[in-house]
């Protein structure tokens, strides 16, 4: 798949940005999970751990549509 630019109404974004709302809104539902869970008092620093979810979640949306 090549990464063209997306027309959202009317104007061209960069696949990335799309990719990274998304990433956005399933790492705030696996937030809202883990702290429901308790798994974020468990973490040594939760800002880096969401934000190493954030990551995760982003290089596995981007690598789906790579293929």
């Amino acid at each position: 798949m090549r990464f063209t630019e997306i027309n959202l109404f009317g104007v061209y974004v960069a696949p990335i940005s799309v990719m990274m709302i998304a990433a956005w809104v399933v790492t705030i539902a696996v937030r809202r999970f883990a702290a429901r869970c308790g798994l974020l008092q468990r973490v040594w620093h939760p800002a880096v751990f969401v934000f190493s979810v954030y990551i995760i979640v982003l290089s596995s949306i981007v690598l789906t549509a790579a293929r």
